[in-house]
C-alpha cells in the first residue's frame, strides 16, 4: 500500500475537522480546498466527489479505532481489561475538547438511505464493533454474548449523544456504571 500524497492527506485532515465540527453537508468543496491549500484539480485527482471524500472520512475514523483496538490486543489485555479499556476510552472521548458526538452517528444523519456508500461505510464500522465485543464478552466468560453486545452497543450510542447534547462526565459516569452492571456475570 503507496502512502498518501502530502495533499490528499491535507485534505483529508480539513475534510475530518471541518466535517466533524460543522457537519458534513455544512462544508463545500471549495472551503475544504482553500484550507486544504490545494487547488480544486488537486482535489479532484485524490477524490473524484466529495462524496467519495466523505467516504473516506468515515473510513478514517474507522481505521484509527481498529488501529486503537489492536494495539489493546496486541499488548496483552485480557477481554474484560479491554471492555473496560473501551468504556473508558469513550468516557474520555466524551470529557475531550470540541466533542460533538460520535462522527458515525452524526454522518448517518446525513446519510439516511442504506443503500449509500456512506452509510456502507457506517453499517461496515458498526458491524465490525458488534462482532468486537460479541467476542470479547464472550472471551470473558459471560452469557448470551450477542444479547448483551446489542445492549452494550446501544448504551455506547446513546452515551455518545447524551455526552454531547448534556453533560459529558455525568453521561461517561452513567456510562461506566451501566456497562458494568452489564458485565455482571
Amino acid at each position: 500500500m503507496s502512502t498518501p500524497s502530502a495533499a490528499r492527506q491535507r485534505v483529508l485532515d480539513t475534510a475530518t475537522r471541518l466535517f466533524y465540527a460543522e457537519g458534513i453537508h455544512a462544508v463545500g468543496v471549495d472551503r475544504i480546498v482553500t484550507e486544504a491549500e490545494v487547488t480544486r484539480a488537486t482535489f479532484y485527482r485524490h477524490f473524484p466527489g466529495k462524496e467519495e471524500l466523505v467516504r473516506a472520512y468515515i473510513q478514517g475514523w474507522d481505521e484509527g479505532i481498529r488501529a486503537e483496538v489492536a494495539a489493546g490486543l496486541g499488548g496483552g489485555l485480557t477481554a474484560d481489561q479491554l471492555l473496560g479499556l473501551l468504556v473508558e476510552r469513550l468516557g474520555q472521548e466524551m470529557c475531550g475538547p470540541g466533542f460533538r458526538g460520535c462522527p458515525f452517528i452524526n454522518a448517518a444523519a446525513e446519510y439516511p438511505d442504506p443503500r449509500h456508500p456512506v452509510s456502507r461505510a457506517i453499517a461496515d464500522h458498526r458491524g465490525w464493533l458488534r462482532e468486537l465485543i460479541t467476542r470479547l464478552l464472550g472471551e470473558a466468560g459471560l452469557s448470551e454474548p450477542e444479547r448483551r453486545a446489542d445492549v452494550l452497543i446501544l448504551l455506547r450510542d446513546g452515551a455518545m449523544v447524551g455526552g454531547a447534547l448534556g453533560d459529558p462526565a455525568t453521561t461517561a459516569a452513567s456510562l461506566a456504571a451501566a456497562v458494568a452492571q452489564l458485565l455482571e456475570v
